[in-house]
């Protein structure tokens, strides 16, 4: 797992062997953030399910003003910070241990990126931006960028539209707008 590009670019991140965390694999990773260069520069970005952080440190790398993480396990958490300030980017992120859908509940701050790889195969993309959309976390034109699994159904939302949906493997790419 390393950083593509940016300032931090071809730097290799820290992770941990296991099969509770499944790293996006580089070329789906490379093909997302091309999709979205445009949009990077100066965004505020939010990582849920963040695991080892490489989404949202990536976006850090090419550009974005600052990146919330968040994730549940302490032990990914730390790991998250690790590879941030290995990275010379931990004074732009915010790390908050706690679960996704409480942390969208009470979360007042609005993105213009939110990234979102939860567990595959649990179904829970949909409630997570269901409460994203239910609190006003978008700023406007904000991008929700989930990976899933291709067995998952993809949710469709009146508030949003798909931008794109792109299979790389057994993955599953939708990025959502807010209209």
């Amino acid at each position: 797992m390393r950083i593509i590009a940016g300032r931090a670019g071809g730097l290799k991140l820290k992770s941990l062997k296991g099969r509770d965390v499944r790293p996006t694999l580089d070329r789906v990773k490379e093909s997302m953030f091309n999709i979205i260069a445009f949009d990077l520069p100066g965004a505020e970005v939010l990582d849920l399910f963040a695991g080892f952080g490489s989404l949202g440190i990536e976006a850090l790398s090419r550009g974005a003003k600052k990146a919330d993480f968040v994730e549940i396990n302490k032990t990914h958490l730390k790991v998250i910070e690790d590879n941030l300030k290995k990275a010379k980017l931990f004074d732009l992120a915010k790390l908050f241990k706690r679960d996704v859908y409480l942390y969208l509940k009470s979360c007042k701050q609005k993105y213009d990126i939110i990234f979102m790889d939860p567990p595959y195969e649990k179904n829970m993309s949909a409630e997570a931006v269901k409460l994203i959309i239910e609190n006003g976390l978008l700023k406007e034109k904000a991008l929700i960028i989930s990976e899933r699994s291709e067995a998952e159904e993809v949710e469709e939302f009146t508030e949003l539209n798909i931008i794109k949906n792109k299979k790389y493997g057994n993955s599953l790419i939708t990025i959502y707008q807010l209209k």
